[in-house]
């Protein structure tokens, strides 16, 4: 017998599982592989408040302040280093889209700067190349360990009283008279009158069977990741249309991502130390382009030898906006799914709103733009999606 269970062990399940145990809770978080095994691990890992949609901008304020403190509460390394997210203009044509950025967003108070030449941008990021004509820098974004993060929320997670499953598979939740009564797994049962939902791809293969189905594009991005070198970025870089991103991290190696691909379908396995994990591959043609893409824009990445690639895969929303949401029909059932390729800076304030909601409190930030229920009249995609953080 659990209090709650928490399905999906990425950023938002390990937060909310935290947040849970912290709170008195008898926890068991779940999953199929491990701990950051998918999107959470295969993110570029920006923590930023710059080029967020309205509605995310002040969970992702609040979260930015968290991160600043994160590793002591968690008393595990997260390599959070605030460098600042620089948004880039490469041709004329998206010289106005960096500028409606910066207006749009200083309008609603995030500390958002305009460089409106190559000579400002350089000397804020002297590894960018001299042909950028203008970009956007929030100074207070940063980036942090993907994989680090999350076993820090884990392990704070179980010293509180958590119990962690992994490599054990979901396979039904059981309802009675419209309220969760168990999670049955390949391993076995766990009776339960609640449960999150924070599975990403695979969220669905446990809703559907209860009448639930977030809507879902899964395209794919391709990440590459240099051997380390001398360090010479400490900003996130992204562009006007998103078509890469990418960062140097702590230990001196580039990750670099393109912007979203047609997914082709293959999702393999390899074995870890940790165990079997997903590994879904690029082609060569999508890691050709990436390189091409950051290269033209930091060359210090297009001469760097690259030690490891993949491929991550989005869940993809209509509007690029998560679910976070525990009013979907079924009482004790909380559904938190959908980040879009931008929910690993949210994590913290995921775990937080989740803690609210399985607690029957009133969620400390408004989560109406989050709801379920918006998808019952319309279904259709919109090219919102940003992926670095």
């Amino acid at each position: 017998m659990a209090d709650v269970v928490i399905i999906g062990a990425g950023i938002s399940g390990a937060s909310s599982a935290y947040e849970l145990a912290k709170a008195g809770l008898d926890v068991v978080l779940l999953d199929r592989f491990g701990p950051a095994a998918m999107a959470s691990g295969w993110t570029l890992a920006g923590v930023r408040q710059s080029g967020r949609h309205p509605a995310e901008l002040p969970l992702a304020r609040a979260a930015v302040e968290i991160w600043s403190s994160l590793a002591e509460e968690l008393d595990s390394p997260t390599y959070y280093r605030r460098g600042g997210n620089l948004r880039l203009a490469r041709t004329p044509e998206e010289v106005p889209v960096i500028e409606a950025i910066v207006a749009d967003q200083t309008a609603a108070g995030l500390d958002l700067r305009l460089l409106s030449s190559n000579r400002d941008i350089r000397e804020i990021a002297p590894a960018i190349a001299e042909h950028v004509l203008t970009a956007s820098f929030c100074p207070t974004d940063g980036s942090a360990d993907p994989t680090s993060t999350v076993m820090g929320f884990v392990k704070a997670a179980e010293r509180a009283g958590a119990k962690t499953r992994f490599g054990e598979r979901v396979t039904d939740i059981e309802v009675e008279n419209g309220r969760v009564v168990a999670v049955v797994t390949d391993k076995g049962r766990i009776a339960t009158p609640r449960v999150v939902v924070a599975a990403g791809i695979f969220g669905n293969e446990v809703l559907k069977p209860l009448g639930i189905t977030v809507p879902l594009q899964i395209p794919m991005v391709t990440v590459l990741r240099s051997v380390p070198i001398d360090a010479v970025l400490e900003q996130v870089i992204g562009v006007a249309n998103a078509d890469c991103a990418g960062r140097q991290e702590y230990n001196g190696r580039f990750r670099v991502t393109s912007g979203l691909q047609d997914w082709h379908g293959g999702l393999g396995e390899r074995q870890t130390e940790a165990g079997p994990r997903p590994r879904v591959l690029p082609t060569g043609h999508s890691m050709a382009e990436v390189v091409a893409l950051f290269g033209d824009v930091v060359p210090a990445f297009a001469a760097a030898q690259i030690e490891d690639y993949w491929a991550g895969l989005i869940d993809l929303t209509p509007d690029a906006l998560p679910v976070i949401d525990g009013d979907v029909g079924i009482e004790g059932l909380v559904v938190t799914m959908g980040f879009s390729g931008h929910g690993f800076c949210l994590g913290p304030v995921t775990g937080r709103l989740v803690s609210d909601i399985v607690q029957g409190k009133p969620p400390r930030f408004a989560i109406e733009p989050f709801k379920y229920s918006r998808f019952h009249n319309s279904r259709a995609f919109t090219e919102g999606a940003t992926l670095h953080g």
